[in-house]
């Protein structure tokens, strides 16, 4: 599915199943857009490293000073699939655990049923938590809504008092009214904009590794910048001769932001005076909303023989809102791996033959202990 772009910023990204195409764009308009199809880098992880936070003004960031109702409607949108996906993924996972629990009745332990159950009580929380969330959105984008409705209002009746006769004090009084409520609507929608943008969650990015094809060689440096509004990350790696990558930072944790986009700049290390700008894209963010991580690959050049291999996590809610529990079962990892958890049999229960069995070895225990088998 093509997704929507900026036309003078010329993003890019199709979406597929946990694997997303992620375009990039180049600075110059006259280029035509590109679609990627799905790619798997052939590059090695790097080494764990610890994630960098880059929260600089988070939720603190001064309101924007023009609001940007088009661009707000399809951030609005991009985030309701991603919260419905959200919370289709955990109904499903909640649909399972009981099931689970229903069949495993008759022939489990207390210990096994138990945790089930709590895993249950912590997706339900999880999930009220989640449409909770949801509601609060759609609120403050129904206030966002009217105040757009005002603020059209009021710059109609400028205009119309503005193209009759301002001659007459009534005329000259009605006209500074309508600016006035023109002007307050107007820092109501930024203010709303502001609020909205604090709910928009986290992404988490981790760096996956550059991909060239014959264009990567044994020893090769290269610097990515990534700029996303006031964030900013900057890592440096090298090629390795068994053609394995070496990063020096790994993870990064973004805040989204309604009007920007990501910026990408990656530049070839050949030595101190000589750099050479590979390529330098913007990409489109707000189709990353969803609910299980997506792999996405960057053009970097025009030809398309460098790719950033980027893997980005969604998550609802940020660090200052980190739901208590069931925070994890975002990840695709935590939720293949509680599916197998959920999946195994439950031991089962001894039969009376068994345990007339355990209760007569017993009790030739006890008598060959006292000397009287």
């Amino acid at each position: 599915m093509s997704l929507s772009v900026r036309p003078q910023r010329r993003v890019l990204v199709t979406k597929i199943n946990r694997s997303q195409s992620f375009a990039g764009v180049n600075s110059s308009a006259d280029r035509p857009f590109r679609n990627l199809s799905p790619f798997t880098p052939t590059v090695s992880r790097k080494t764990g490293s610890r994630v960098s936070r880059m929260f600089s003004m988070s939720h603190k960031s001064p309101p924007p000073k023009v609001p940007q109702p088009n661009r707000l409607d399809e951030v609005y949108e991009a985030l309701k699939k991603g919260l419905t996906a959200y919370l289709e993924v955990h109904q499903l996972e909640l649909e399972k655990l009981s099931t689970q629990i229903r069949e495993s009745k008759r022939n489990s332990r207390l210990g096994f049923l138990h945790q089930l159950d709590k895993q249950v009580k912590s997706i339900e929380r999880f999930l009220r938590r989640l449409e909770f969330h949801a509601s609060k959105i759609d609120e403050l984008y129904e206030a966002y809504c009217i105040q757009r409705r005002l603020r059209d209002g009021a710059h109609n009746m400028v205009k119309a008092y503005s193209t009759g006769s301002p001659g007459s004090r009534e005329a000259r009084e009605s006209l500074a009214e309508a600016s006035k409520g023109y002007k307050e609507y107007t820092e109501n929608m930024c203010l709303l904009e502001n609020e909205l943008e604090s709910q928009l969650g986290e992404f988490h990015i981790r760096m996956k590794g550059l991909a060239g094809f014959a264009r990567l060689c044994a020893g090769d440096q290269y610097e990515i910048f990534m700029k996303y509004g006031r964030q900013r990350w900057k890592l440096r790696g090298r090629i390795e001769v068994n053609s394995k990558q070496v990063w020096d930072s790994e993870e990064m944790v973004f805040l989204p932001l309604v009007t920007e986009f990501l910026s990408i700049k990656v530049t070839e290390l050949k030595s101190l005076a000589n750099h050479v700008v590979v390529g330098n894209v913007s990409c489109e963010t707000k189709d990353l909303f969803a609910a299980l991580p997506q792999v996405v690959a960057v053009d970097i050049n025009d030809l398309g023989t460098l790719k950033l291999s980027l893997e980005v996590t969604w998550n609802p809610f940020d660090k200052d809102d980190q739901p208590s529990a069931a925070s994890s079962v975002n990840k695709a990892s935590t939720v293949n791996k509680r599916f197998s958890t959920y999946n195994q049999s439950p031991p089962d229960t001894p039969s009376l033959r068994e345990q007339a069995f355990y209760v007569s070895v017993h009790q030739a225990g006890l008598l060959r202990r006292h000397g009287q088998w």
